[in-house]
Order: structure tokens, then sequence, then C-alpha cells
């Protein structure tokens, strides 16, 4: 089980099950359980996710890059090719179109900060509306279900220029859907190092990410810093070959505890896929959402080889079914590890405070016959010498590993307590 709280207030819970599933459930947001299976030979896993009431499914293929494991988005469904053409090719007018956000409370906390539109020079430009206005909205709901929402006094609005930089990168993932399309039909295999970050690292074009979730990372300095839902990054230069960090430079940030704009931050490689993932997610939204209503409001009609529905993929058809009780079992989940963290702050003596810190007088090393265990060792070498351990949890600054015998708490990535 990893409980983990952000710097902006969010909370994630994740947990491995026996069976290699895996339960995620965060604050506000939609969970889902995870499951893994086998198609032409290779692993694939149906995330299956519940919110409110409502189930819906997205699919990924487990990549390994740079020695981390990531979960590559691969679509349940592509449409005709002739969709994807037309929706890559500009209009050959200005489309105005009102995407009726004027009275949404949403719209209204971020006003100053985003601005739609006011004419639409193609669908990639659309599309970026649709995806930065889906973002807000997810975050706006999860701050509401924290009970907060942030000031956005003095926020600095998007530029034009990122936008700009976003509709690009809307552009090149609708090429490389259209590619994926006729493999797809073609029942050919996809490289998951195409769909993935492992491309967008080293190709050499100046990618941009929006931000699918809260996400704490540190500055140049050190300094941690938050990246939260519909900030905007861009690469700042490729990782080394055994870097699991990526430096990327803050386009667009909203509020206070966001990293700052023009701020160059170290952001993990799972991340940075779960923000890739997430935008070609939206992406396909913002496609049913296109196709559903071209022709109307504005939107020009795209031609009748366009409008077939999306076919499923064999690979969606392929995958096991959803659980049954699958939202039942993330509130389940959640309340356990709610009861877990409260049972490791009343021995920490909270969050903040109780233990000793890394400057405070402790115990000296505890040491097995065949390991031990320092002050001031990273996270990677107390894992080097004890394993993996069997439960972490996160509590901002302060790390806590649990192993069979032994607890190690971490301040800064640095051992500061051994029990």
């Amino acid at each position: 089980m990893d409980i983990h709280h952000n710097l902006g207030g969010g909370r994630r819970v994740m947990v491995e099950r026996a069976d290699h599933s895996r339960i995620y459930s965060e604050r506000g947001r939609a969970g889902y359980i995870s499951h893994p299976y086998m198609f032409h030979g290779h692993e694939f896993a149906r995330r299956s996710y519940y919110w409110h009431g409502r189930a819906y499914d997205r699919f990924y293929r487990p990549y390994f890059f740079h020695g981390i494991a990531l979960d590559v988005y691969a679509p349940g469904f592509y449409y005709p090719l002739a969709f994807y053409g037309w929706a890559y090719q500009p209009w050959s007018v200005g489309v105005h179109f009102s995407f009726g956000f004027g009275a949404a409370p949403w719209y209204g906390y971020y006003g100053a900060y985003y601005t739609p539109y006011p004419v639409y020079a193609g669908p990639n430009y659309w599309l970026t509306d649709y995806m930065i206005s889906q973002s807000l909205q997810e975050e706006y709901a999860a701050e509401q279900a924290s009970g907060s929402l942030p000031s956005m006094a003095g926020v600095t609005p998007m530029s034009p220029e990122v936008k700009a930089q976003v509709a690009a990168e809307v552009q090149r993932q609708l090429a490389l859907e259209s590619q994926e399309s006729q493999l797809s039909a073609q029942q050919q295999d996809i490289d998951p190092a195409s769909s993935g970050i492992a491309r967008v690292l080293s190709d050499g074009q100046p990618h941009v990410l929006v931000a699918g979730r809260e996400v704490d990372v540190t500055d140049l300095a050190g300094q941690e810093c938050a990246i939260t839902e519909g900030d905007v990054i861009q690469l700042a230069g490729a990782p080394g070959p055994n870097d699991t960090t990526a430096n990327m430079m803050v386009l667009a940030s909203k509020r206070g505890q966001d990293c700052q704009r023009r701020d160059v931050v170290s952001v993990p490689l799972d991340e940075l896929q779960e923000m890739y993932n997430h935008m070609r997610e939206t992406l396909d939204q913002g496609l049913q959402e296109l196709q559903a209503k071209q022709g109307t409001g504005g939107l020009p009609p795209a031609p009748p080889s366009a409008k077939a529905p999306p076919v499923e993929t064999a690979l969606a058809q392929s995958a096991p079914p959803p659980d049954p009780a699958g939202a039942t079992e993330i509130a389940q989940q959640d309340q356990q590890a709610q009861t877990s963290e409260q049972e490791v702050l009343q021995s920490t003596g909270g969050a903040s405070g109780g233990g000793p810190s890394a400057q405070e007088a402790v115990p000296a090393p505890v040491e097995t016959t065949s390991v031990s265990i320092d002050l001031g060792q990273t996270r990677d070498q107390v894992k080097s010498a004890l394993g993996e351990p069997t439960r972490v949890v996160n509590l901002g600054p302060k790390t806590i590993y649990f192993y069979k015998d032994m607890k190690v708490t971490f301040v800064n990535g640095k051992v500061s307590n051994i029990e």
C-alpha cells in the first residue's frame, strides 16, 4: 500500500494485490482497478474506472524505459481513417463555436487563467480547448470534494503562444493515432516505445504536456513545488540513459503553490507517461465529441466517409471483464488506507511532528547479519540493502518504509530514523 499526500492537499492510494492487480483511489477523482492480461503474446492491463455511478475502461501496455515500468495508453477503439484525415486538416474558414462554459462555476474560477479561442482555425485548436477545459473541470471538482478552493489571486493567464504549442502537440498526437489505427486495422502490434514518452523524449520535437493530475516535483535548486491539472510543461532537454526523471520547463501554471512559470523542474518518468496518457485519453474523448457535433453549432460537416462510428480494437475485446463490485472494493480499500494512515500518524506523532528529525540524536543503526542501514542513506540505498518495502506511506517531506521487522523513516529522501 502506498499513500501519498500532495503539496496541494490531494491524496492518492495505490495497492498492489497478490494477483498483480492494482487498486487506485484519489480524493475527488475517479478510482480504478487494473487487471493484467495477455494479448498477442504481450502483457496489457485493463483499468476499470468508477466515479459517481459511472464505469468506463482504459487499456495500457506495460513498457520498461530507463529501468522503470510504464503503462502506455493503448486506445480501445479507433475511428475511420477518413475521420482522422478530416480532424487533421485546417478548416477553410475560421469557425465560431461556443462550448457553453460561460455560466459554469469552474470557468468563473479559472477565468483569469484560461480563455477559449474566439475563432477556431482547425480541429486541433478546438480539441486543444476541449482538452484544457476538461482538465480544469476535473481539478475544480476534486478541489470541491476536498472542501477548499485555493485562491487564484495574481494568476498569470495562459498565453496564446502556449495554447498554440498545445495545439501543435495535439496535431502530433492526431497523426500518431491515425498511424496506429492503420496498424490496428491490419492486426499489427503497436510499438509502445512509439506510443509513449520514449518517443517524446527522443525525437527532437518541442513537446508540451498538459498535466492531468497533481504531481509533486523539485526545481533545480531542490525546492518542492506542485504541477496541477491544467498546467502546461515543456521538455527542457532529453534525459540521460540512466535518468529516471526529465527536466521540464513550466510554461503555464495557475496558483501560488504551483511551480512558477519558467521554472525548470525534475519530473519522474512515470508521471510524464501518465500525463501523456491523460492527453491521449482526453483527445479520444474530444474526437468522439467532435464527430458527434460535426455539422452543428457552427462546426463544418465531415465527409460521409468520416462519419462511421469508431471500431473497438481486438485488444479491448480480449480484456477480462471488470470487477462486478469494483466501486465498492475501491471505497473499502480507501477506508482501509485511511485507517492505516491514522495508525502511522499516531505512532510517529503526526504528519509534520513527532519522531526525531534528521538533525536529532537517534538510536544506533539497525543491523542484521548481512546488511547495515545508516542515517543519511537514500531510499535507493535502503532498497538495495533490504529490498522493496511491504508498505510505503508518503507524508509530504516524510516517507516511511515498512519491512517485516523494521520501519525506516526518511526526511527529504534521507534516512532520519530506524525502528
